[in-house]
């Protein structure tokens, strides 16, 4: 019987919260060999990090806290895809998910992964003054108000801010922090500063990526054993990925410049074909933003939410790890 197909997704920043406290031991997630990394360099272990008795946005959603926590989750549920229900044909991630995206594929070890995002996580906090901003393009329906993102991207440039993360349906916005709050004081549409985001994807996190390139080596990374779709949309191929240009693409132009994500999504699904998108856990917050991006493109006759929410009903085609309904499809 032939499985069907998936395309796997990692999720970045935020997805992470509240309600997501406790959910590695809950998981059973062993999360041994992480608590010695961190330990050993005098961070909170995530075990203690996932078990407090609250949560407390001050440390769970700071970079050197979350990136690690998200990596976690994400690839114990990687490992947890019953290769017998589905057969994983591609893997990208959502920024800070790119980390993880790259354990997945096998393009690095499972251990240097943590070590990468664990970096990261601090490393995201060395950069200029300045942050980012969600803009989103469409209606309650998904679909996108005509004009509106070229209304946005004009503003953007009038003010300095440049777009960070694409999500199809949704603009992220970073810059400098005058920037950030010109752009905010008079935005053709709703804007929403992040908090405790820095301005990610630009060059303003120059520092960030020259603190990478000098203490996460080259010989950390190898081909991918799946294909690896990446920030730009460009696919990373097992034996077709010379290892330096994909650590140099990973802590040089991954930091600096824009995250198409959806163009990633367009790309994977075109390329692909699969028969299902498996976001990885924690949480199920990028999931609107999967569906607009391939709302975006009409990918399986989908032109707004209600066909989205009909095709979901009848036969998902978009699977959330954290929803048990849907992760019990390819567990």
């Amino acid at each position: 019987m032939t499985r069907p197909t998936a395309l796997v997704i990692a999720p970045g920043r935020g997805s992470y919260g509240k309600a997501e406290l406790g959910s590695l031991a809950r998981a059973g997630v062993d999360l041994t060999g992480y608590d010695t990394v961190r330990r050993a360099a005098g961070k909170p272990t995530l075990s203690e990090l996932d078990g407090a008795d609250r949560f407390s946005p001050g440390i769970h959603l700071a970079g050197e806290n979350a990136a690690p926590l998200i990596y976690a989750a994400s690839l114990a549920d990687m490992a947890a895809i019953d290769a017998d229900k589905v057969e994983v044909v591609a893997v990208t991630g959502n920024s800070m998910g790119w980390y993880t995206a790259l354990a997945a594929a096998g393009a690095v070890t499972p251990d240097d992964g943590f070590r990468i995002a664990d970096a990261m996580g601090v490393n995201s906090g060395r950069h200029g003054a300045g942050g980012q901003l969600v803009v989103p393009l469409g209606g309650g329906d998904w679909r996108p108000i005509p004009g509106l993102r070229d209304a946005v991207l004009a503003r953007a440039e009038a003010t300095g801010v440049r777009v960070s993360i694409d999500l199809g349906g949704t603009l992220v916005l970073a810059g400098g922090e005058d920037a950030v709050r010109a752009f905010a004081a008079d935005s053709p549409a709703s804007a929403t500063r992040l908090a405790g985001h820095g301005p990610f994807h630009t060059p303003l996190m120059s520092d960030s990526s020259a603190a990478a390139m000098a203490s996460l080596p080259p010989a950390w990374f190898g081909n991918p054993r799946l294909p690896l779709i990446d920030g730009a949309g460009r696919v990373w191929h097992r034996w077709a990925s010379p290892v330096e240009a994909l650590w140099r693409y990973t802590f040089s132009a991954q930091i600096l410049e824009p995250y198409h994500f959806a163009r990633a999504v367009h790309v994977a699904v075109r390329e692909f074909a699969p028969d299902h998108v498996i976001l990885l856990g924690p949480g199920d917050t990028l999931g609107g933003a999967i569906a607009q991006a391939l709302i975006g493109i009409g990918w399986l006759g989908m032109a707004d939410k209600a066909d989205f929410v009909a095709r979901q009903s009848e036969r998902p085609f978009l699977i959330s790890m954290a929803r048990p309904d849907q992760r019990a499809l390819v567990v």
